[in-house]
């Protein structure tokens, strides 16, 4: 269908008549003006005046036409065509990574070498986080305190880079997984119930929550939040000895801070799932599981695509004032031609 944007401007289409009904005729009396080639005007004038005698009335029609074409544009017509819906399938999540002073240890194998572990979780992450194409992705680091680093948004690209720009101290030497979880209900409460997910990343225990881990997830149940939590760390590693050496090395747990029952327990309270995560191929594999989640339909976008067609009067308009000046410069000019009275 075709919407008009301005229509109270096709009201202005008896304008001109009024214009020549109302105001008083023009003068006939001209100033007087001495001009060379006197004669040659006066021939070119004849000219008009004879073509204005054969179609007088053709170039008023044109005008009218011109002004109405002109006043259609003006209105901004716009073809609307038939509605669009886009469904949008996918998942508010949300995740919550950890950025105490712990992850800065370095047991994550990667080749021959050992890698902090944040690294790791910032390179998987953010592999992860590319792949999420139709889901609202945010972002929650915490330490000591739990802030949120990107709302829920489908700008994807924007919160890998904030995952990869997360540093290591920036809320805190401690862990807050209680205040995490809280923090992250709050924020996915006012979104449809089905899509509700938490992945909660961390390799310690609580030490600085203002609500316990379990009351937080006992919230999150209530308001349909599946947590899937994910410990970090190696089971073990070999610490050198005198000089780097193999002479007095032992065999260490750096995950021995690990809360592994709290992490499944949170789990299990919001029907997610417990994973370990090792090194980085065990936290790929554990991303890849999580891609397999199935997506939740939400509210449909629908639209109506417009084109605006303002242009085709407009053109119409310009090719009669092409004709209509053609056809008062043509007679014009034949007396130029040949000129009366001279050879």
């Amino acid at each position: 269908m075709i919407e008009w944007v301005w229509p109270w401007l096709l009201l202005l289409a008896p304008l001109p008549w009024l214009v020549r009904r109302l105001l008083p005729a023009a003068s006939g009396r001209e100033p007087a003006l001495r001009a060379p080639f006197f004669r040659d005007w006066q021939q070119l004038g004849e000219a008009r005046g004879a073509a204005r005698g054969n179609g007088g009335r053709l170039p008023l029609l044109v005008l009218w036409l011109m002004w109405l074409l002109l006043l259609l544009a003006a209105a901004r017509p716009t073809w609307i065509g038939e509605a669009i819906e886009l469904p949008n399938s996918g998942r508010d999540l949300m995740m919550a990574v950890d950025i105490s002073g712990s992850m800065k240890i370095e047991d994550m194998q990667q080749g021959q070498a050992l890698v902090p572990r944040i690294r790791t979780v910032k390179q998987v992450g953010a592999d992860f986080i590319s792949r999420r194409a139709g889901d609202r992705l945010g972002l929650i680091l915490f330490g000591s305190k739990a802030y949120v680093q990107s709302p829920l948004s489908f700008d994807t690209a924007t919160v890998e880079r904030f995952l990869l720009e997360a540093q290591i101290g920036f809320a805190g030497q401690e862990t807050a997984i209680g205040d995490a979880i809280g923090l992250a209900a709050k924020r996915l409460k006012e979104r449809p119930v089905q899509s509700r997910v938490l992945i909660l990343l961390t390799d310690g225990q609580d030490t600085a929550s203002s609500v316990p881990p379990l009351e937080a997830a006992q919230l999150a149940s209530k308001l349909g939040i599946r947590i899937y939590t994910i410990g970090i760390g190696a089971d073990q590693m070999t610490l050198p000895g005198l000089f780097g050496s193999s002479f007095g090395s032992r065999r260490v747990n750096p995950s021995a801070e690990l809360d592994e029952a709290s992490l499944q327990e949170i789990a299990r309270m919001t029907g997610g799932q417990y994973f370990r995560a090792r090194n980085p191929a065990e936290l790929a594999q554990i991303y890849q599981l999580l891609d397999e989640l199935e997506p939740v339909e939400q509210q449909a976008v629908s639209y109506r695509p417009r084109q605006a067609l303002g242009y085709l009067p407009l053109l119409i308009a310009l090719l009669l004032s092409f004709g209509l000046a053609l056809r008062q410069l043509l007679p014009s000019v034949q007396p130029f031609a040949k000129p009366a009275g001279r050879t």
